[in-house]
């Protein structure tokens, strides 16, 4: 396991309540000519390119053999102090456009007594665009527009995946002095903080002292445009030009993140991904084929049409492959939106009950 060194420094700033106006500025076009490759989604979406108009008031610390960089987070208590009755944190990533940054506290005004022995953290994963937006400090670590949400390296100012941002995050909860009666953490995420967790899940670095002190890991899975296959079956026959459908982030063929190491041994990551407790929570409503923040790659069409068509194929493949500790549950009539998924009564259990609904409808058990 990597060496990782966590700090926390809890700086307040003004957050921005104002919209960037004035349509798609000129540094927002250059985002665009110099970032290669994006999916179809980054490329029709101006949100993901433009500087977000609030920025998280936490700054945590990250080092790593390759550097130092200060991510952006937002906690919902002092972690800089000793937190006895905490028993439950949750670790909420946002979407593509790194704008739904209230979602999981959100979640926690429906969920009761269970949220009153829990703290929500909710990382930003900021790219050049806000980082100038902000004139924010060199060492604020920013990244590709499509890199952050799996698991590729900041471009500034070390050479830190976004990943390792998590591991840190985890390191601190890990630790006995200040959470000493933690018991559960639970990483969500939705739409492209969906597919964030989804790829941590398989590769990570940072459950093994939570596991060694005894805390249990859950990961919630809602509405992810494409999902890392673990072998080279896919729903959908795939083009015979499309060469991606097996390339990191859609398989483990090629293209791997430094982060998940060399050589890599995709038989040791199923067996550790099977074993894992995953919650795949999806909007029956996102079932939107044309969507604008849709991937509409080749190598996602492979996975189905939809969004929900591709995780009920997702975890059919689950299920099939004997991953126990998986399950699916289904939120009707909501789409594309995180507050409506995780402040359901489905997405409340996720995170903060036991991770079943019960006999209410808005349960399906697969």
């Amino acid at each position: 396991m990597k060496e990782i060194k966590a700090s926390i420094s809890l700086i307040c700033i003004e957050k921005s309540k104002k919209s960037i106006s004035g349509g798609i500025s000129l540094l927002a076009i250059l985002v665009v000519l110099a970032v290669p490759a994006l999916p179809v989604q980054a490329q029709m979406d101006p949100e993901v390119l433009t500087p977000v108009p609030a920025l998280q008031d936490g700054r945590l610390e990250v080092t790593t053999a390759a550097g130092s960089g200060i991510a952006l987070l937002h906690v919902t208590r002092d972690w800089s102090v000793v937190q006895p009755g905490i028993q439950r944190a949750v670790i909420v990533i946002h979407g593509w456009p790194r704008r739904d940054l209230r979602s999981g506290e959100f979640a926690a005004t429906r969920a009761g007594a269970n949220a009153q022995t829990a703290i929500v953290i909710t990382p930003q994963f900021l790219i050049q665009a806000d980082v100038t937006r902000y004139q924010l400090p060199p060492s604020t670590l920013r990244w590709g527009p499509n890199d952050w949400a799996i698991g590729r390296d900041a471009i500034a100012p070390a050479r830190i995946s976004s990943f390792e941002v998590l591991d840190a995050i985890l390191q601190r909860l890990a630790d006995r002095q200040r959470f000493p009666d933690l018991r559960e953490v639970v990483i969500a995420g939705h739409s492209a903080g969906g597919r964030f967790a989804q790829h941590y899940a398989a590769v990570e670095h940072g459950e093994a002292q939570l596991l060694k002190n005894g805390i249990h890991i859950r990961y919630v899975v809602a509405n992810p445009s494409a999902y890392l296959y673990l072998n080279d079956e896919r729903p959908v026959p795939p083009t015979a030009t499309c060469t991606t459908v097996n390339r990191w982030e859609y398989g483990l063929g090629s293209n791997i993140p430094r982060y998940v190491q060399a050589p890599l041994n995709p038989q040791a990551v199923r067996e550790r991904y099977f074993a894992k407790d995953i919650i795949y929570l999806l909007g029956t409503a996102d079932n939107d084929p044309h969507h604008h923040q849709l991937d509409r790659s080749c190598a996602a069409e492979a996975q189905g049409p939809t969004r929900f068509q591709r995780g009920l194929a997702y975890v059919e493949r689950m299920k099939a492959s004997g991953a126990l500790h998986q399950s699916l549950l289904e939120v009707p009539g909501v789409g594309h939106h995180s507050s409506q998924m995780f402040a359901s009564t489905c997405g409340v259990s996720a995170l903060f009950g036991d991770g079943s609904c019960g006999d209410t409808p808005q349960t399906t058990s697969r």
